[in-house]
C-alpha cells in the first residue's frame, strides 16, 4: 500500500491516520503536501466539531521519511518547509485537535503532536525531538511551540540531545495530557472526543484563539457571541436537566 493520510468523519469527529507501516508511519514528502489541503476539506465540513490525529497500528510517526525529501527538494520544496507548512495547518484548524499516540511519536510526527491542542498516549509510547542527531536546525515556530507546551529546560533537553522521553516524563512536562494504559487510548479518546463534540463550538473556538494569544478579534466574538443562541441553550437545558443542542456556526469562513 501507498504511504497516505486516511481519513474518516463519524459522529462529528473527523480521524486522520497517518498510514506509512513500511516505514513506522514516517512521513513522506507526498503526505506532508496533502495534509493542509485535507485540514481544510475537514474544516469546511460542519459536521465535524474535533479531529483526533493518529498512526495506522502501533505507532503514532516515526518522523520524515528521509529518503522522500531529497525528491522534494529537487522539486522546489524545502523538506523542512513542508513540515512546518503542514504543523501550521494543524495548529490552526478551527476546531479541537488530539493527537492519539502509540508507540513512537519522534521528530515530525513529535511536531504534528505538538501542533495538536491535546495528546493522549498509551503507556510505553515514546516522544523525540531529533533535529540534533542530523545537524537541522529546527523552526523557529516549532521551537516556540515546544517550549510552551514543555518550558525551556525540557525543550532544551529535548533539541539539544535528540535523546527520547517516555510516558511518565512526558505527562510531567506538559507534553501529554494523559497516558492510558496498554489497550485503553482508543475507547478513552472515543469518549472524551465525544464529550467535545456535545460542547458548545462557540466557546471551543473562541478559547481557542484566546490561548493562542490572539487580541484582534475580541470584538469579533462578543459579536457572534450575541449572534448565538448558544448560551440560552446551554442554561435552558441546565434548568431542564436534558443535554443541551449547540448549533453555532461562524457567520463566515474567516474564522
Amino acid at each position: 500500500m501507498e504511504p497516505q493520510l486516511s481519513h474518516t468523519v463519524a459522529e462529528g469527529v473527523a480521524t486522520v491516520v497517518i498510514d506509512h507501516p513500511a516505514k513506522r508511519n514516517a512521513m513522506t514528502a507526498a503526505m506532508w503536501r496533502a495534509l493542509p489541503p485535507l485540514l481544510t476539506e475537514l474544516a469546511a465540513d460542519p459536521s465535524v466539531r474535533a479531529l483526533v490525529l493518529t498512526g495506522a497500528g502501533e505507532t503514532f510517526c516515526a518522523g520524515a521519511d528521509i529518503s522522500s525529501l531529497g525528491a522534494s527538494a529537487e522539486g522546489g520544496d524545502a523538506p523542512q518547509r513542508l513540515a512546518v507548512l503542514a504543523e501550521e495547518a494543524l495548529a490552526a484548524f478551527p476546531r479541537p485537535t488530539l493527537a492519539a499516540v502509540r508507540g513512537a511519536c519522534v521528530g515530525g510526527g513529535a511536531q504534528l503532536a505538538a501542533a495538536c491542542d491535546l495528546r493522549f498516549a498509551e503507556e510505553g509510547s515514546r516522544f523525540g525531538v531529533t533535529p540534533a542527531k542530523l545537524g537541522i536546525v529546527y523552526p523557529a515556530s516549532s521551537t516556540a511551540r515546544l517550549a510552551a507546551l514543555t518550558g525551556p529546560a525540557t525543550a532544551k533537553y529535548l533539541l539539544f540531545s535528540g535523546e527520547l522521553i517516555g510516558t511518565e516524563r512526558a505527562l510531567r512536562c506538559g507534553l501529554v495530557d494523559e497516558v492510558l494504559p496498554a489497550g485503553g487510548l482508543a475507547a478513552r479518546v472515543a469518549a472524551f472526543t465525544s464529550v467535545l463534540a456535545a460542547r458548545s463550538p462557540l466557546t471551543q473556538a473562541a478559547a481557542k484563539e484566546f490561548v493562542a494569544g490572539r487580541t484582534d478579534r475580541i470584538a469579533h466574538w462578543e459579536d457572534e457571541a450575541r449572534r448565538s443562541t448558544d448560551a440560552a441553550e446551554g442554561v435552558a437545558a441546565f434548568l431542564e436537566r436534558r443535554t443541551p443542542h449547540f448549533t453555532w456556526t461562524p457567520a463566515s469562513t474567516g474564522e
